[in-house]
């Protein structure tokens, strides 16, 4: 499914917000690059590395970096987020399907993952959220910028849901945001000193009312392709510019169309 598809009440006779707005005005300037996951000395492994030690997640290290089994798993994608050319955030997802059930959540919560995975269920599983302290002060809408890969990833692998592994105190973020619900009691995941609770999206019930919404999170199907594709690896040589602006326009002039008829 492309998420410049009209569906019943995406027209654009419903005004974008002063919030949604100004996203759309920021992601002029975002870039996307997609990270190889064998390049270990990346600078979104430092990056993740800066904010761990920050909060005291990880112990001291020499090589400064954090990396785990994760990052090396065949449905693994990581990415590095920039605004006007500067790395702000990065995130890693997973694309957790009954043939490839690696992914954050299922080492916290494989009784209630795969039942759901052996019914075909699938899932796009984010973690690894981290940010540059400074860009998190100068923009704070930068999980919406960041979290958009997700969003993304969701459409163009047509889902089941989107997971959030959070901490209760970030689940209502996920709540309002997202229309995710809850799927576990309180977890634990492996090297962490916090409890985490998964949470869900489902696709079917809240994505077109996320896009509705949030209009920043649409983008084209040359964008998606750009960064998920198996065999397109343009997403690894540069980042792309975001295709938001260009998903909002299209829809609108497709609305226009169906309109005038």
């Amino acid at each position: 499914m492309s998420s410049i598809e009209l569906d019943p009440g995406a027209a654009g006779s419903t005004p974008i917000s002063r919030f949604a707005g100004s996203l759309i005005d920021i992601m002029d300037r975002v870039e996307y690059s997609r990270v190889r996951m064998d390049v270990t000395d990346n600078p979104i492994y430092r990056l993740r590395y800066d904010a761990y030690r920050r909060e005291e997640f990880v112990p001291f290290n020499d090589a400064g970096v954090v990396v785990d089994d994760l990052d090396g798993t065949p449905n693994a994608f990581c990415y590095g987020i920039h605004i006007d050319g500067e790395l702000v955030s990065s995130i890693r997802i997973h694309h957790v399907t009954p043939e490839h059930r690696h992914g954050p959540s299922m080492k916290s919560c494989p009784d209630v993952l795969n039942p759901l995975l052996d019914m075909g269920q699938t899932f796009i599983d984010p973690s690894r959220f981290t940010a540059d302290y400074e860009a998190s002060l100068a923009y704070p809408a930068l999980p919406f910028l960041t979290l958009r890969i997700a969003v993304m990833a969701t459409d163009y692998f047509n889902t089941t849901s989107c997971l959030a592994l959070v901490r209760r105190e970030h689940a209502a973020f996920y709540r309002r945001v997202f229309g995710a619900v809850e799927m576990s009691d309180t977890r634990i995941y492996p090297g962490l000193s916090f409890p985490v609770i998964l949470y869900g999206s489902n696709a079917a019930i809240n994505l077109q009312q996320i896009y509705r919404r949030f209009p920043f999170f649409r983008s084209t199907e040359d964008e998606q392709e750009q960064l998920f594709s198996q065999t397109d690896f343009r997403g690894f040589e540069y980042p792309i510019r975001t295709g938001a602006r260009e998903a909002v326009e299209m829809l609108e002039r497709a609305s226009h169309s169906v309109a005038a008829e």
